[in-house]
């Protein structure tokens, strides 16, 4: 599995574990809402359900590898995940490391940042 690979398939899961922080940018720039009312989302959803976001994103990262390796991979029965068992392996290693990252780096670098811009939070 190359790199360009994994970021395609971690892409979404990482856009949505994200979205605790990234809804309020969202609806400000969307002329939704003000920007003390979504510093105030942004509070109670990275404060109270970031774990939840967090879970949703894992579980979407976990249904987008499965079904990378079926239809990208063609592993479809148990005795072909045997046979490929190493492959699967750093398959699924590579696909998490770059879901980690990616978050970290998205939400913590690239939404932290535009949130700062508006004035969200400092």
């Amino acid at each position: 599995m190359k790199l360009k690979e994994a970021i395609k398939v971690a892409r979404i899961p990482v856009l949505v574990a994200s979205l605790c922080c990234l809804s309020p940018i969202i609806l400000v720039l969307l002329g939704l809402a003000t920007v003390s009312f979504a510093g105030s989302l942004a509070d109670i959803f990275y404060g109270e359900y970031k774990w939840i976001f967090r879970l949703v994103g894992l579980a979407l990262l976990t249904l987008t590898t499965f079904l990378y390796l079926r239809r990208s991979k063609g592993i479809c029965t148990i005795d072909e995940a045997k046979k490929r068992r190493k492959e699967i392996i750093n398959t699924v290693l590579l696909i998490l490391i770059v879901g980690i990252i990616g978050y970290t780096f998205f939400l913590y670098v690239v939404v932290h940042y535009i949130g700062v811009f508006l004035g969200l939070w400092i």
